[in-house]
């Protein structure tokens, strides 16, 4: 089954509401990086949030999101855009913990409950647009709930969740964004508190086959439009030519001691695994096109 994301509005305009699955996209970002469990539920609730955050975008802007947590997993970064394209990283992906009091994985014990999540938007400006807030349980949809509130002011629910097999394999992802805007009744609001509060996990109405439509729809009513539906993938940037000009920019002398230490050159992206081999020659030459520009 395709992965799926549809952005829409609910209750007569008052609410701004996105869902979606990525189990392939949550799935890939395992097979590229080779995730435990607790650290593929972390990588793939933060590629969920930022696939979804991606959409809220318009024409070329994207975003970048860090989660900088005092846990064992290190930083997460995840790089979305307005067309749904997601790509992102954990910096020590072979995390597992033993499960938490309620028998889950323990996402919030692998990312941390300290730090810091950062939200960089190139918006097309002279300079990129960040917010921050601090990690107040790890969980990542509660964080991000405050991320909404604190840095957009925009009062937002934010619900996600992977499933993965004690193989490493996931089983469901994905996750909504609900949020209220300027004019919602206090009824209304407190009729949202209630569904959210009575609303089974999002990995629960997947495994159920519930589409995003149908979780807005479970969790919302039947007063859900939805305005916009496109399939979320994984798609990295790099490519054997950006990593070129970035040995390029170097500059001769730092190539030269390149050469003469290792006598070639491997980059590997940190996004998707992709290495990059250059042999002594092709360096040479690098270095002799690098010269050739000080002359």
């Amino acid at each position: 089954m395709l992965d799926e994301l549809v952005r829409g509005t609910a209750w007569n305009g008052g609410l701004r509401v996105f869902a979606a699955r990525t189990t392939r996209l949550v799935s890939e970002l395992q097979r590229r990086h080779g995730t435990f469990p607790t650290a593929t539920a972390a990588l793939g609730r933060a590629a969920t949030i930022g696939a979804m955050m991606g959409v809220m975008m318009k024409g070329d802007n994207k975003l970048t999101i860090q989660v900088k947590g005092d846990g064992p997993l290190g930083q997460i970064v995840i790089d979305a855009n307005a067309i749904g394209e997601v790509r992102g990283y954990v910096d020590h992906p072979h995390v597992h913990l033993p499960s938490n009091e309620h028998g889950k994985l323990d996402v919030a014990g692998a990312v941390g409950r300290s730090g810091f999540i950062y939200v960089i938007k190139d918006l097309g400006l002279r300079e990129p647009y960040g917010g921050s807030v601090p990690i107040i349980s790890g969980e990542l949809g509660e964080d991000f709930t405050l991320y909404f509130a604190d840095s957009e002011q925009t009062p937002s629910a934010v619900g996600v969740g992977v499933l993965v097999e004690t193989d490493n394999s996931v089983v469901h992802a994905g996750g909504f964004i609900v949020q209220v805007l300027p004019g919602l009744s206090d009824e209304q609001l407190d009729r949202l508190e209630h569904a959210l509060a009575s609303m089974p996990h999002v990995t629960a109405l997947l495994d159920q086959g519930e589409s995003p439509e149908s979780i807005l729809k479970f969790l919302l009513g039947d007063d859900v439009t939805i305005h916009e539906t496109i399939e979320p993938i994984f798609k990295c940037k790099c490519s054997r030519e950006r990593v070129e000009r970035t040995l390029f920019t170097l500059g001769p002398k730092e190539l030269r001691s390149l050469i003469d230490e290792d006598g070639e050159a491997e980059v590997v992206c940190p996004f998707c695994n992709e290495a990059y081999h250059f042999t002594g020659e092709q360096l040479e030459s690098l270095h002799n096109r690098a010269s050739s520009e000080l002359q």
